[in-house]
């Protein structure tokens, strides 16, 4: 039993009363200690998380130590800590010393004093009082703690020195006396009355990385954006208006006057290939305003590049006060304290902000540590992650001692208990998988076949991984910390570990595996649904097939039964029944999933355009080529029969669990957001209706130029970007109006048939379990989460998401440049290339280009105020003149009167090349070199009609990449030690991302728009 316990406050209002609050305190009568040296190990509740027994001492951190040197803590080296509930709660309050002292000295009463306890702190008068105070409980410094503990952790004592360096400039920041640079945000209390009253807006501040010193918008959130009659987002103009806010914080607005209103700007800029609608004319002011107050600062580490040895020289060769540049454009320089500038300015470097006074132009904060070289593929990548906060170390060994074993020695079986309780289909049903060539973590099977009374059976067989990880295990708080596995260019980090991922939860060809299964049976004409069974099963799949094998297949070709493996023992008569039964499945498969698909089609389900690119290497290992991947008839026959198990799912959790069960929705999209595909494409003379997904899906189907398929390929990339994002809820937090999923044309939809890879999924695997167990009347084992747990963990997972998302962005983005930047653009035939317009801006054009599935920005006019003209051979050049813009169209006027137009969906000849930049990553540049289109050379020809199918990947090249960094930096061993943090998993092939992405999208179809 809790003991309670009271705490009166006697508090006094503004009118002078005395107000008594009695707060209440529930007391645990027995703490559990998570020590092996527990002398009542039976009543000392740990579940199985105990500190380690290889340790001389355990550490008590005070509130202080924990606050300013969590980033020492952190390291590996540094075991046996123990963080007390009083500190966590102090860093907040900033007080509670004498509790953690006394919770330090019960601590080593309790190991029966056979465990010293040093408790660390930053208060040299808690030193004095209490260092002698018991024998055994020691209290020092942080500082002599690391000197006598670990005098050999270089990294954390120059982190140390960083940490103590930043707050001793702090201080003395604060004694002086500055002029103020930005104005004090207002007190807590009255941003609150003002945000309640109506006078203040709380939103969230999202800075336009174009022009991160001018623009930034704030986004409506919370009960302002119910309660405010706005329509549209906040722009806050100028690093004053922002007031020492940072991209991503949740802050307080005042609007201006509507006379100081002003209008965002769409001018392209020397960063600019961002082709997202603004939905906002030019010359429209839009409402405007200025930061009052910080709500929540969402401060993270941020990578950063040191100035060049000129500019560190230019501000003398004693300074220790350096601004660094973020690589994020996004956040603003900031300032640290360190006489390393010179030994890192080749090296990307991590810095945390620990303040921004209002007399500081700039933040300060302190240097971490080290990621990489400028332009090593190591040091990019790692950039990528902290830039997008994904910190995936090793698996821990508490961790893996929670797995199964497979091994030669002692093989994985299935349990004489799980066969009782499971349904077996190991010889009564043909299931068999289709994915991308190399893929390992195959978590979907199909089946089908003809029962009894001639209907149809359809069965989804979904890897079973709830049966190995337990809620609440070690395991699972790590996956639900992931919350995904994030696929990267030449890597992927796995959610689970590999013996779950590529090995027990891997329904592979040939092995017995446990599944939760999806089972219709369809009417054997119409395909309507007549009954659905749901349940855990065990599964023996008969075919691991890719992609490619399986559209041959139902194209009739044969000849790729060779490469099959199944097929290559058989003789000729099994050969050939097994080869019919496999032709028929495939081919019934994709018969079902057209019927689906034309229903949901019927309801306004889209389809939307979203460039996928395949990298092709050459017999070296350099990347050889990028060619843009064609999808196939069988990729939407999965994907159509995932779509159908998610919804179905989707539905039986709502009807057993309405107010706590994970569905994921997709918002209509905002009108104005369309207001450019509707122009766009009535300049080609089309008209596209937008009021319902429905009327925008025919409209897309008709907007069909014979002449140039490029046009509806542009036009649905420009409905996919005025498209919302689809998120995760939680059913109790939402009106089931609002359940639907505009996207896929359904009222309810989930995320079910990848549990390998998305927590989401193992979630609603729990959920499918309960619901069962509650359609038997038995008990539900485990407990669910509540509406408002759900609704936590579904913002930490669609955030968790969005991350996988731009990381996988930015390392395609990253070998893109990769591929262009080693060729010489004024000579490389594959620089020149073809591309289409499809955005007119005020001083140039957003082209496309087809043949690489690149998107960019081309100037039409320069720095120097030249102009683009085009001579009587249509070759570009620059020349002294004028723009004039149109609705759609851009004339570019030369001083000698020649002129040169530019309309929408024009095809011109394009230069491509790589902006490299130091501070922030590389970025592709377009030039138009002719208003024509691009004439292809014959052997481009050939090559490029050449079928993709056939274009293999050359694999090792992430080895080779490394060796020759390594070659070249033998006395570098800072990217070893970063590699072994970052590489958790490593592919054979550079580019596994173009097979595993297409494998993580195929279980839906609308995931290149965040569906």
């Amino acid at each position: 039993m809790l003991q309670k316990r009271e705490k009166v406050l006697l508090l006094r209002t503004f009118q002078g009363r005395t107000l008594r609050i009695v707060r209440e305190h529930y007391l645990r009568p027995c703490v559990p200690c998570h020590s092996p040296l527990c002398p009542q190990p039976a009543t000392c509740s740990h579940d199985g998380k105990l500190l380690s027994s290889d340790v001389t001492h355990y550490v008590i951190p005070d509130w202080k130590v924990v606050q300013d040197y969590l980033e020492i803590l952190e390291f590996p080296e540094l075991k046996g800590i123990i963080f007390m509930q009083t500190a966590c709660q102090a860093v907040q309050h900033q007080r509670g010393r004498r509790s953690i002292y006394n919770a330090a000295v019960w601590y080593y009463h309790h190991c029966q004093d056979r465990m010293p306890i040093v408790m660390v702190t930053e208060d040299e008068e808690a030193v004095q009082q209490y260092g002698s105070e018991t024998e055994g409980v020691f209290v020092i410094s942080f500082k002599n703690y690391l000197d006598n503990f670990w005098p050999d952790l270089k990294a954390a004592h120059e982190l140390c020195d960083s940490i103590l360096q930043s707050r001793r400039e702090r201080e003395n920041e604060s004694q002086e006396s500055h002029g103020k640079e930005y104005p004090e945000h207002l007190p807590l209390e009255v941003l609150e009355a003002g945000i309640k009253s109506g006078r203040y807006i709380q939103g969230i501040l999202n800075v336009n990385k174009h022009r991160a010193q001018i623009e930034a918008f704030v986004r409506l959130q919370g009960a302002s954006s119910k309660d405010s009659d706005l329509v549209s987002d906040i722009l806050i103009h100028g690093m004053k208006a922002r007031n020492r806010s940072i991209h991503g914080d949740v802050v307080v607005v005042e609007l201006l006057p509507k006379n100081e209103w002003k209008g965002r700007t769409v001018a392209l800029c020397e960063n600019d290939c961002d082709d997202k609608a603004s939905g906002e004319s030019p010359s429209e002011p839009m409402p405007t305003g200025r930061v009052v107050g910080i709500l929540q600062k969402n401060w993270r580490d941020y990578v950063v590049t040191f100035p060049s040895k000129e500019e560190v020289q230019s501000q003398g060769k004693t300074a220790q006060k350096i601004l660094v540049t973020p690589w994020d454009y996004r956040i603003p320089k900031i300032r640290i304290s360190t006489q390393q500038a010179e030994a890192l300015q080749d090296f990307r470097v991590v810095v945390r902000i620990d303040s921004w006074e209002s007399t500081s132009v700039y933040p300060n904060g302190h240097f971490v540590r080290v990621l990489g070289r400028i332009g090593d593929l190591e040091g990019e990548i790692a950039t990528i992650l902290v830039e997008n906060s994904i910190s995936v170390i090793p698996f821990s060994e508490a961790q893996m001692c929670e797995m199964p074993v497979n091994t030669p020695e002692n093989p994985w079986k299935v349990s004489r208990e799980e066969e009782q309780k499971r349904k077996d289909l190991r010889k009564s049903h043909l299931v068999f998988s289709i994915d991308p060539k190399g893929c390992e973590d195959v978590d979907d099977t199909l089946s089908i076949r003809t029962l009894n009374n001639g209907n149809l059976e359809l069965g989804v067989h979904i890897a079973d991984v709830t049966h190995f990880v337990a809620p609440n295990s070690y395991i699972d708080i790590e996956a639900r910390t992931r919350a995904t596995t994030y696929y990267l260019a030449d890597r992927r980090y796995d959610m689970l570990p590999s013996v779950l991922s590529a090995d027990l939860c891997s329904l592979l060809g040939g092995v017995d595996r446990y599944a939760v299964s999806i089972m219709w049976e369809l009417d054997k004409t119409s395909y309507e649904i007549k009954e659905v069974w749901y349940g855990r099963t065990i599964i023996r799949s008969a075919y691991k097939l890719f992609y490619e094998a399986a559209q041959e297949l139902l194209d009739g070709n044969f000849s790729v039964v060779d490469d099959i493996p199944e097929f290559k023992d058989l003789d000729e008569k099994s050969r050939q029944a097994k080869l019919e039964e496999l032709v028929w499945a495939i081919g019934k498969l994709t018969d079902i999933a057209r019927h689906v698909r034309a229903k949901r089609d019927g309801c306004g389900a889209l389809e939307l355009e979203g460039v996928e690119v395949r990298v092709q290497l050459d017999d070296k290992k350099n990347i050889h080529d990028l060619i843009p991947k064609q999808p196939l008839e069988v990729h939407e026959t999965v994907a159509e029969c995932m779509i159908l198990a998610n919804h179905w799912v989707a539905k039986k959790i709502w009807e057993s669990f309405p107010h706590q069960a994970l569905l994921r929705q997709h918002p209509p999209p905002h009108q104005e957001f369309f207001s450019e595909l509707r122009e766009c494409a009535k300049a080609k003379g089309f008209f596209i209706d937008t009021r319902s997904n429905k009327t925008l899906a025919d409209s897309l189907d008709n907007a069909n130029d014979p002449h140039d398929p490029i046009v509806n390929r542009l036009l649905r990339s420009m409905a996919t970007q005025a498209m919302s994002n689809a998120l995760y809820f939680s059913t109790g937090s939402c009106a089931e109006e609002e359940f639907h999923h505009y996207g896929l044309a359904l009222d309810k939809y989930t995320h079910f048939t990848s549990p390998i890879r998305r927590y989401s999924d193992i979630v609603v695997h729990r959920l499918l379990m309960a619901a069962i167990s509650k359609d038997k009347k038995m008990e539900i084992k485990g407990n669910l989460f509540t509406n408002k747990d759900l609704e936590e963990l579904c913002r930490h997972i669609n955030n968790r998401n969005r991350a996988a998302q731009h990381s996988q962005k930015q390392s395609t983005e990253l070998f893109q440049c990769m591929y262009f930047k080693d060729k010489d653009p004024a000579t490389e035939e594959r620089c020149i290339s073809d591309g289409v317009i499809y955005s007119i801006r005020t001083n140039g054009v957003l082209v496309f280009i087809p043949r690489f599935g690149i998107k960019g920005a081309a100037y039409l006019k320069n720095k120097d105020g030249l102009v683009i003209s085009s001579g009587p051979d249509s070759r570009s050049a620059w020349k002294p003149g004028s723009l004039q813009r149109f609705q759609n169209k851009i004339t570019s006027t030369t001083t000698d009167g020649e002129s040169v137009t530019f309309h929408l969906f024009d095809h011109v000849t394009v230069r491509i090349s790589v902006q490299a930049s130091r501070c922030h990553s590389d970025t592709i540049r377009l030039e138009i070199i002719s208003n024509k289109p691009y004439k292809i050379p014959n052997t481009e020809l050939i090559h490029q009609s050449s079928p993709l199918l056939k274009s293999e990947l050359v694999k090792e090249v992430t080895k080779s990449m490394e060796e020759a960094q390594l070659a070249q930096e033998v006395k570098v061993n800072i990217i070893q030690e970063e590699y072994q943090e970052y590489c958790q998993t490593k592919g054979r092939s550079l580019y596994t991302l173009l097979e595993e992405i297409r494998d993580l999208a195929l279980l839906d179809v609308s995931n290149n728009y965040g569906i």
